[in-house]
């Protein structure tokens, strides 16, 4: 691999990282705020999570 992709792989990690943190740092709160809504906002949030996890490896078979 060149320079360039190596950096643009990584940058890509990063994101999915921070994007996956903040999701979950979000649902974490808000079942915290309404506990009797858990399952709905668990089941949102691993959507999400993975619709994420989809463009990260999207993105990485692009540089590749």
């Amino acid at each position: 691999m060149e320079i360039p992709k190596i950096v643009g792989a990584g940058i890509v990690v990063l994101g999915v990282g921070i994007g996956l943190g903040k999701i979950g740092a979000a649902a974490l709160e808000a079942i915290a705020r309404q506990p009797e809504q858990a399952g709905k906002i668990q089941t949102a949030m691993l959507i999400a999570a993975a619709l994420v996890e989809g463009v990260a490896f999207a993105a990485l078979f692009a540089v590749n």
